[in-house]
């Protein structure tokens, strides 16, 4: 099936977002941009760089929706052998993303609302949004409607590491935190001080 591509201003080619997401093997349709080796350093022209910064964003946020990745640390642009090889690298023309540059870029994510420094007070590593907090709210109250679960007093494990996998499990416990708070302020949720740490009981919509 061929690639929808479009040109942006630079002359670089990418795909659509929702094309990358639609594909179940990312090596089939890595951005031709990616290929080009200018698009692994930082660019000197302004315009290029804003660019390039914005596709490297889109790049990053639709590999991590697609592995189920939730964290990016400048480690891994610096350290091979990690879930972020296939991406920070281009064996084909011999580059990586150096550091400084994915520093550049992560930094432009969190300006942009599209991930977190996680943890706080540092600026190595992220939280990044493939879904924003507001969308995993909805699916975390969601997911308590459709297992009937409304009322219960949950722990953060039983939502992260359920019996059966969903679209919850392996979520960081700072992001579930992030989707109850969110609830709570509807009304929907109610953090809870648990035995073994910390639990939620979630309401029904309009309580």
């Amino acid at each position: 099936m061929a690639l929808s591509t479009r040109t942006t201003t630079s002359g670089l080619w990418t795909e659509s977002l929702a094309e990358f997401q639609r594909y179940n093997s990312y090596t089939r349709f890595r951005p031709t941009f990616y290929t080009l080796g200018a698009a692994i350093f930082h660019q000197p022209n302004p315009g290029t760089q804003a660019i390039a910064i914005k596709q490297w964003t889109h790049l990053l946020l639709a590999y991590a929706r697609h592995r189920r990745l939730f964290i990016l640390r400048i480690e891994d642009s610096e350290t091979t052998g990690n879930e972020w090889d296939e991406v920070l690298r281009n064996e084909r023309v011999n580059r990586k993303l150096l550091p400084p540059y994915l520093s550049h870029i992560l930094s432009f994510m969190v300006t942009t609302d599209v991930a977190a420094y996680e943890p706080s007070k540092q600026t190595r590593s992220v939280l990044l949004y493939w879904r924003s907090p507001d969308e995993w709210a909805e699916i975390l109250h969601s997911w308590a409607t459709t297992t009937g679960q409304l009322n219960t007093i949950l722990t953060f494990y039983d939502i992260t590491d359920p019996p059966i996998e969903s679209e919850l499990t392996g979520i960081p416990i700072s992001l579930l935190r992030k989707a109850i708070t969110i609830l709570s302020k509807t009304n929907r949720a109610q953090m809870i001080g648990v035995a073994d740490g910390e639990g939620v009981r979630i309401f029904a919509a309009g309580r």
